[in-house]
């Protein structure tokens, strides 16, 4: 079976969105290398009005998706040992690390919030784990959702065609990836770097590398922290030999 994804959200029509364009479309509509799925939980609503929210315990303003709707959605669903996600501002940090786990897996499903959130009760009974895509709020999870599921499936065999691709990409090695270019020449009076047009391909990687850490370490001192703190652990790359502390 394919890769598959599952989407529990009020408004399945959003769907497939962007998932649907270019060659992660091309790979879901025309070569089955992945799968879509959405489950409309308006339809699990036990109230006759169809409401599937109600007030906040405690008060407040908003509302909150209730448990019992959300659950008797999921149960429907055949979960074939896939991670439950459930799209939440509140979530650990989507990270390549876990996109790759994910990735391993016969599919995912997530489950796309509105309102105030879902009721926390269904969120722990069902293990759900909560994921957020950065340090904002949105109106609902469709739109993380899509950015969880591309990130997946574009890992997935023979989505993007070329394994290689995404070997040096940022997050792959806790680096962000090097600057790109591409002809013309010069743009504007601004040329390609000339080791770039060297043909001398360790002096390319060697670049390469050296960008990767200068960005890195600009824009992202999280992550450079990190890079430095694992390189000490796996030794001193020119002797191999465990850094001195």
């Amino acid at each position: 079976m394919p890769f598959t994804a599952t989407v529990l959200t009020m408004f399945p029509e959003a769907f497939p969105g962007p998932l649907g364009v270019s060659m992660i479309g091309t790979a879901w509509k025309e070569q089955d290398l992945w799968r879509l799925e959405t489950l409309d939980i308006r339809a699990f609503s036990k109230d006759k009005r169809g409401f599937l929210d109600d007030t906040p315990a405690g008060g407040g303003a908003g509302a909150v998706l209730k448990a019992d709707v959300i659950a008797s959605a999921l149960d429907s669903v055949e979960r074939d040992g896939r991670p439950l996600l459930y799209m939440s501002a509140r979530g650990r940090p989507l990270t390549q690390a876990r996109v790759r786990e994910w990735s391993k897996a016969p599919g995912i499903v997530v489950l796309c919030g509105r309102f105030e959130g879902v009721d926390q009760r269904v969120l722990d009974a069902r293990g759900f784990e909560e994921v957020s895509v950065g340090d904002a709020v949105l109106a609902g999870g469709e739109a993380a959702a899509m950015v969880v599921i591309e990130a997946c499936v574009r890992l997935a065999p023979g989505v993007l065609g070329n394994i290689e691709s995404t070997l040096e990409e940022s997050f792959e090695d806790g680096l962000l990836e090097h600057p790109q270019y591409t002809r013309p020449r010069t743009f504007e009076g601004l040329d390609i770097p000339e080791v770039l047009l060297s043909g001398d391909h360790k002096k390319i990687d060697q670049w390469r590398k050296l960008m990767r850490e200068e960005t890195t370490r600009e824009r992202r001192p999280d992550l450079w922290e990190a890079h430095l703190a694992n390189q000490q652990a796996k030794g001193d790359p020119k002797t191999g030999k465990p850094k001195e502390t």
